[in-house]
């Protein structure tokens, strides 16, 4: 039994032999491995290939390209590891039109920059131009003095006073936008009883008569109103508490039948 018992173990010594060989290769093979990651690491943050090499900006309309990578300043040698997020949204973010931004890495060398900006509500015409007036009732002016095409929203006339046309813009947000894309142009037209009056021109060929306040609950029902119109007869559309329509041709008709009679 002894002898039989020596002859296994020797002849199993050469595989574990092998195997304590294939051992340590293999733990070599880590080793190496892992010196050369760090080797690379170190040489790629030492090299030119960690710093910010491009920068895509997406979601502007108003502020440029070229302006937001040139205020966030990241082809300016920095790393991309070590980029001050909150300094730069800072700096991007003093743009008047620029609600908030959002950054993001991509690969080794690339950032984007997703820009989110206030919303175009209306317009103000002045000198010829047309200015786009921002959700937050700023009126938008560029030094390079673009020019915008009244397309998608209504514009104001008349908004000289600051808080009245702050209210306006709040309730424009506010309105349904279906229906504020029916709206072409809306005049501040006071009247001794009701400074903050309306009259408005519809896309659909309607007059409308409403009041800054409460504007947005007031216009809700024009749709479901105008239905009820034939488009032909001329008037105005009174969109207040109780909406009415007032034909203009009324008093001719009136003057003709006292004259008749």
């Amino acid at each position: 039994m002894k002898e039989k018992k020596v002859v296994e173990i020797e002849d199993r010594i050469p595989k574990l032999k092998e195997r304590r060989k294939q051992r340590t290769n293999r733990r070599l093979i880590f080793y190496v491995s892992i010196f050369f990651t760090l080797m690379l690491m170190i040489i790629y943050f030492q090299s030119s290939f960690s710093k910010v090499q491009q920068v895509n900006v997406e979601g502007n309309g108003f502020a440029s390209d070229d302006w937001v990578i040139e205020r966030s300043e990241l082809l300016e040698e920095v790393s991309m590891w070590n980029i001050n997020e909150n300094e730069m949204v800072e700096r991007i973010s003093e743009h008047e039109a620029i609600d908030f931004i959002e950054i993001s890495r991509e690969w080794l060398n690339t950032v984007n920059i997703a820009v989110n900006e206030y919303a175009r509500v209306a317009y103000i015409h002045d000198s010829g131009t047309y200015y786009p007036v921002l959700e937050t009732g700023d009126i938008y002016q560029t030094d390079n003095h673009e020019t915008f095409n009244p397309h998608d929203a209504p514009v104001l006339h008349d908004f000289e006073n600051d808080d009245i046309r702050r209210t306006m813009v709040h309730q424009l947000v506010g309105t349904q936008t279906g229906i504020r894309h029916r709206i072409s142009d809306i005049f501040l037209d006071p009247v001794e009883n009701d400074q903050q009056r309306l009259t408005i021109l519809m896309n659909d060929g309607f007059v409308v008569s409403s009041t800054v306040n409460n504007f947005a609950d007031r216009i809700s029902s024009y749709p479901s109103v105008v239905e009820q119109l034939d488009p032909e007869v001329a008037g105005i559309v009174h969109m207040r508490m109780n909406p009415y329509f007032e034909r203009f041709d009324m008093d001719e008709e009136e003057d003709e039948i006292e004259s008749e009679g």
